[in-house]
């Protein structure tokens, strides 16, 4: 039912102009979503303090709930089509009341790690792309049969939600940056395994599935309300720069089941390094942050390492941002492990070295990103002691990765097991700190079992980066001229 819904929604989205793209799509279904997600969070708490025999003070007040200007009912229940608006009438209260409204609430909330604050940014950096009332009235109807009352309803719409933020990275442009492939994902994470009580950070968090996947793979060890208190409030932090992606991260933890998302609206690389103190430090950090990007001379003014590699600043804010002890994983273009174009790889390199126990590489193959033909290795590493042997497995899933052939866990799973005890394998090896040059720090990775292959990539690969460069570099000429 819900997938079809799903389905229907999308066709509505089709047919109105000011949606063309499969983001458009994804966040528009997000402001809807939440708004209707709210409606029932405030029904269930209404529940709560009647059986305690207390008031509830609703967070959005009469004139603005759901089913006074969405969804009105009749004295039977039944959907009032009399009361509801549509139309040039819906538009305009939507863009004219509703949102300013809801934006007013990130100056009317008690702090920032509340779900008043987290309705305020959001409306307050997305805004409503239906032209006509009469879609919009089709879609509020559509998704007003959706329900999240239940944990299976909640479970259900979590994976539709993803599958939508998976298509939006398949449809290619800028989409592919807030998909990092769920099975990737999940083997980072049993590789990592976090624990109850430790707080894990992703800076680049884009649409939060790192954090989404770790409370997945936390909530069955939750066995107390504590516990249940702690994943909800003090686990789960993460920073995201662009404002789709920061919608899109917070509806898809609501959807998880975190009500108030630790979430930051802010640029990650703009905090100066020599201001992250103790209590700003993680236990975790996941992350798959943005590379290819450039910039400005003044943000890299925040590192000790300068370089305008948009990637490389993520690595040393992560390194930073990592308690003694802690460890983290961390995507990166494989070129990062032998590239000495410039001082900055080399350097960084040196630092991850000596800071941390960089104690495991993961090269994975190409197409493992849709619509981007880099490729990528998975750094993980501990801080706190300097690395002494670092295991190396490739990646081999014995077919060519697509859309349509994508990577799955089984895939994996051979690198998860072998990795426990660091085993050798036709694919694993180990490569002792005293080998690596001294100059260069070099990492690449060659498996001494295969010799030292080149492997050439395909042309639809060649391709496929080509466009991703040119997409790139459009976006960073249009930030030069909306600066000038």
């Amino acid at each position: 039912m819900f997938e079809q819904t799903f389905k229907n929604i999308d066709d509505v989205l089709r047919k109105e102009a000011g949606c063309t793209t499969e983001l458009d799509y994804t966040e528009q279904t997000s402001w809807i979503l939440f708004l209707k997600y709210l409606d029932e969070l405030e029904e269930d708490r209404k529940i709560e303090a009647e059986l305690r025999g207390k008031p509830y003070a609703p967070i959005i007040d009469a004139a603005h709930r759901w089913s006074k200007w969405a969804a009105p009912k009749n004295a039977k229940g039944e959907f009032d089509h009399n009361a509801a608006l549509t139309g040039p009438d819906l538009i305009d209260y939507v863009d004219k009341t509703l949102f300013p409204y809801l934006q007013g609430f990130k100056q009317r909330a008690p702090a920032p790690d509340t779900i008043e604050y987290k309705i305020g940014e959001i409306f307050g950096e997305i805004k409503n792309r239906f032209n006509s009332g009469y879609s919009l009235r089709d879609a509020l109807e559509l998704i007003d049969g959706l329900s999240f009352r239940s944990q299976d309803q909640k479970h259900e719409l979590s994976h539709l939600y993803e599958a939508k933020i998976k298509n939006m990275g398949n449809a290619g442009r800028n989409g592919g940056e807030y998909y990092t492939p769920r099975p990737l994902i999940r083997a980072m994470i049993k590789v990592v395994k976090p624990q109850i009580g430790d707080k894990i950070y992703d800076g680049a968090a884009g649409s939060a599935g790192f954090l989404c996947e770790a409370h997945d793979y936390l909530k069955p060890l939750a066995n107390s309300t504590r516990d249940r208190e702690v994943l909800q409030t003090r686990t789960f932090y993460g920073k995201e720069k662009k404002s789709l992606a920061y919608v899109i991260a917070i509806m898809n933890m609501i959807l998880h089941g975190i009500e108030a998302p630790n979430i930051l609206h802010t640029n990650t690389l703009g905090e100066n390094l020599n201001d992250i103190q103790e209590k700003d430090r993680y236990d975790v950090i996941l992350a798959n942050p943005p590379f290819g990007g450039k910039e400005r001379p003044e943000i890299q003014q925040n590192f000790p390492i300068k370089t305008g590699e948009t990637a490389f600043l993520f690595l040393q804010h992560f390194i930073k941002s990592l308690r003694t002890g802690g460890t983290a994983a961390v995507v990166i273009k494989n070129t990062f492990l032998s590239s000495t174009s410039d001082n900055a790889s080399v350097a960084l390199r040196k630092e991850l070295l000596e800071s941390c126990n960089l104690h495991t590489v993961l090269d994975m193959p190409g197409g493992t990103f849709q619509g981007a033909g880099v490729k990528t290795v998975v750094l993980f590493f501990e801080k706190g002691e300097p690395t002494k042997r670092i295991w190396y497995y490739q990646l081999d899933p014995g077919r060519n990765l697509g859309k349509t052939n994508p990577l799955n866990d089984a895939d994996l799973a051979e690198f998860v097991d072998l990795q426990a005890s660091f085993a050798t394998s036709a694919n694993s090896w180990s490569v002792e700190r005293s080998a690596i040059d001294p100059a260069s720090f070099d990492l690449s990775v060659k498996n001494p079992e295969a010799g030292e292959v080149v492997a050439l990539r395909s042309p639809e690969a060649i391709l496929e980066e080509i466009a991703a460069l040119d997409a790139e570099s459009a976006g960073i000429l249009a930030e030069i001229r909306a600066l000038l």
